[in-house]
């Protein structure tokens, strides 16, 4: 296992955004930041009634300009955010302020809710475990939400959004009845919904390292140890703003979110706070397992200091008894007798046999 996750340790880093691309450009400059994901930029209209699903995929851009929704709820998916003039269409039919596409395209947000007036503007972020590489990857997920609209904008097409989508299709539950906001609901619960599979999966690969550790640490599941501490860090940054964007939407006072759909936001909020407590207990795993591992080193260490120590005070009699033999004096006890080498060998012996039997009886030594 040491290997493996050794060898796992040393995958090369993502990419990051780097916000220096747009420096020196005005404020809502139309400039992506991020890796890019997928080969076009997809668009998918649902338009909805109670009665009535209608659905469409554009594409190319010119197949945007003659569309028309004709139901009273619209959902728009764009997946792929590498094309501002894709944004800048999107922006020019739903009226978004400039600030807000500058968002969409800046893939490195934080999680936030803006308040516009007609909308609400939120970021949000997927998070995926790599099951082959061992490791956590994230992607941002944007949301428009007006009063008969969601917009929603992800970097490559994930499938997270297929159980609305089929909700939509057979009409189940409340969510064809309802407004868009309860279908703004369904899709967060669905990013929260998430962050559960990834946390029982980073705690689980937790377990395993914590029994590795205390069987055998080296250096490998130190540095197993030191990618898990980054991917908790990174989910961290994500779920605690998190639950301050769901706080703020439980908070609106009916203006984008009715009474109704706020009693399923309470429910949001309760799980995002779940999550913090299961991710601190996580992190606080990890931290003691560290302690593990510095703890077994150190303790290691002493072991082989103890034994070469035990080792040279056995062997220290010896010594100072030939030195004292190998003095150059003319009357020295024992020197001309004949059994004086024995006699100096015997007594080595039985001072170093003394020693080791008191070290051993002190389980200095085994």
């Amino acid at each position: 296992m040491a290997s493996k996750n050794a060898s796992k340790s040393k995958r090369a880093k993502p990419p990051r955004p780097r916000r220096s691309g747009k420096t020196g450009l005005p404020a809502g400059s139309l400039v992506y930041l991020g890796e890019r994901k997928t080969e076009h930029a997809a668009i998918t209209l649902i338009e909805y009634s109670p009665d009535e699903l209608k659905e469409t995929r554009f594409e190319s851009l010119a197949d945007c300009h003659s569309c028309a929704p004709l139901l009273p709820k619209v959902w728009l998916n764009v997946h792929g955010l590498h094309e501002p003039e894709v944004m800048a269409e999107i922006g020019r039919r739903f009226k978004l302020h400039p600030l807000v596409l500058e968002d969409i395209l800046n893939t490195d947000q934080r999680p936030k809710v803006d308040d516009y007036g007609d909308y609400l503007f939120l970021v949000a972020r997927f998070f995926d475990h790599d099951e082959a590489n061992l490791t956590v990857t994230s992607e941002q997920v944007s949301f428009v939400i007006g009063h008969d609209f969601v917009l929603t904008f992800q970097e490559r097409p994930t499938g997270r959004f297929d159980p609305v989508r089929e909700w939509l299709r057979a009409d189940k539950g409340r969510i064809r009845s309802l407004g868009c906001d309860y279908l703004a609901y369904a899709l967060l619960d669905l990013v929260v919904d998430r962050y559960f599979t990834v946390l029982e999966q980073v705690g689980e690969r937790s377990e395993d390292l914590e029994d590795a550790l205390m069987a055998k640490p080296d250096a490998a599941l130190l540095q197993t140890l030191h990618q898990l501490k980054r991917e908790t860090l990174t989910l961290r940054r994500a779920i605690w703003p998190l639950r301050e964007v769901i706080n703020t939407l439980v908070r609106n006072e009916g203006r984008f979110f009715a009474p109704e759909t706020q009693l399923y936001l309470r429910d949001i909020y309760d799980h995002t706070v779940h999550l913090i407590e299961s991710l601190e207990a996580i992190r606080d795993l990890i931290a003691g397992m560290l302690d593990i591992y510095l703890s077994s080193i150190s303790n290691r260490v002493n072991q082989e200091v103890r034994t070469l120590t035990v080792f040279a005070i056995i062997f220290m009699p010896a010594t100072l008894i030939s030195g004292i033999f190998g003095m150059n004096f003319k009357a020295m006890p024992l020197l001309d007798a004949g059994n004086g080498f024995l006699i100096a060998i015997g007594l080595m012996i039985g001072v170093a046999s003394t020693l080791g039997l008191i070290f051993w009886r002190r389980r200095w030594i085994g």
